[in-house]
């Protein structure tokens, strides 16, 4: 059976935005949940919730990133992702030593292996949430939709007629919410 282990991809900007630190395209990933055991999740603010809720943690970089891509994989690259992550271990989480931190970090790369049992190019998303039990993680599948339009838009620029749209806002009512 064939290598296959997940890596960051970004399909437009938005990780730059949603995340203090965005991953960047290519690097090998793992889930990064160990990146939050220590965390009240409760207290994290909007661009660590966003890491906590779906992101994929780069081992280059240590950054996030909302999708990884399933990608054929040698043993020297996952030796290189397994050494990667055990250096970031110790030199960002205070790893106690390289050999604690090397098999923290295969057991990582081995989660984030058993991850890719899908097809070469396929594209996986993470959505974790805090409950009772601690920590829990649903991994996904993104398939293209058969039918669309190979350039699909977000956003359609719809026309209105001006003297039929009227808005309104309370400026006063607004202030006094906040008081």
């Amino acid at each position: 059976m064939a290598l296959k282990l997940p890596r960051t991809i970004r399909l437009d900007p938005s990780d730059t935005f949603v995340f203090a630190r965005a991953a960047e395209p290519g690097e090998w990933a793992v889930s990064g949940s160990f990146c939050f055991f220590n965390d009240e999740i409760s207290a994290l603010g909007g661009q660590e919730r966003q890491a906590f809720r779906s992101g994929f943690l780069g081992i280059s970089s240590f950054a996030w990133s909302t999708l990884v891509v399933v990608t054929d994989a040698s043993e020297a690259d996952r030796e290189a992702a397994l050494s990667g992550l055990a250096a970031q271990l110790v030199d960002r989480l205070g790893a106690p030593d390289m050999a604690t931190a090397r098999a923290a970090a295969a057991e990582e790369i081995a989660f984030a292996a058993s991850l890719c049992d899908h097809p070469v190019n396929t594209v996986l998303a993470v959505q974790r949430s805090m409950e009772e039990e601690g920590i829990r993680e649903r991994f996904r599948t993104l398939q293209k939709r058969e039918g669309l339009v190979e350039h699909s838009r977000a956003f359609d620029i719809v026309e209105v007629d001006e003297a039929d749209y009227v808005e309104h806002v309370d400026l006063l009512a607004l202030r006094q919410d906040k008081a």
